[in-house]
């Protein structure tokens, strides 16, 4: 997909926001290990970003590499879980730290392939720790990212329910090709769903997109979308299933696929 006209400018304007209003988060000041951007994905899944920092801080502390987790009881990665809930997610986060040491010498791999080898690391952790920790061009793809796209792409209020091929045709076809911008539109673009394009209460207001955006169109004098199912302001659910094709609506993109819509024309 030719990255030039309305696509370049959405993508440049949500990007902007984010330079604007993007979160101070922790793991995401330089210096920042890829174990610790790893451990951030893994703890912000079903879990409120406000939630994660403490606890995120003491793991770091503890356990500033995967060879220190390795070399401790799963059984302590668990207790310092804490109230973070789904706690097998800290068995995944300990199987995940013995399998870099043993297997890539402690040492975080940087391609997708070898991460989403990795024990409990899926398709939406794998592609964000590319992006997020070495600044590499992938598909990012959470439910945050998957909602901003369904309104302001397709003009639907909800996604479905697992990632469909439609829905990974349009996403990959938004990815800059540049791995900077395609960074810079991973987390942007999660942060605007996470924050301004929510689940409940969308602020289309205040959204760098507003006037182009198909579901605003459609809703105006209606309300706001009545969402599928909301995890929590600032929540990241990973998107690894894959349904029914048909059920979003296709844009341009390089598999030749075309539905214009305003991210995409």
């Amino acid at each position: 997909m030719p990255d030039t006209g309305l696509t370049s400018q959405v993508i440049e304007a949500i990007c902007a926001w984010f330079d604007a209003n993007g979160r101070d988060l922790p793991w995401r000041r330089p210096g920042t290990s890829a174990w610790g951007v790893l451990v951030s994905e893994v703890m912000s899944q079903q879990t409120p970003m406000s939630r994660v920092i403490g606890p995120w801080h003491e793991w770091m502390n503890r356990w500033p590499t995967p060879d220190d987790l390795a070399e401790e009881d799963s059984g302590e990665a668990v207790a310092a879980w804490g109230r973070l809930g789904y706690p097998r997610r800290a068995l995944r986060l300990h199987s995940c730290a013995v399998a870099i040491a043993t297997e890539h010498d402690g040492v975080v791999p940087n391609s997708y392939d070898e991460l989403v080898a990795l024990p409990g690391i899926g398709d939406y952790t794998a592609s964000a720790v590319v992006s997020f920790a070495f600044g590499g061009r992938a598909t990012v793809l959470d439910t945050n990212v998957r909602r901003l796209i369904a309104r302001a792409e397709s003009g639907i209020a909800n996604c479905p329910t697992s990632v469909t091929r439609a829905e990974r045709v349009v996403a990959d076809a938004l990815v800059p090709d540049e791995d900077v911008r395609a960074a810079k539109w991973a987390v942007a673009s999660m942060e605007l769903g996470a924050l301004v394009c929510t689940a409940r209460s969308p602020q289309c207001e205040v959204c760098p997109i507003r006037d182009s955006c198909r579901s605003r169109t459609a809703m105006e004098g209606h309300g706001p979308p009545v969402p599928r199912r909301d995890y929590g302001r600032g929540a990241q659910q990973p998107s690894r299933g894959e349904g029914p094709d048909g059920s979003f609506r296709l844009a341009r993109a390089r598999s030749g696929i075309e539905v214009p819509g305003i991210l995409t024309r």
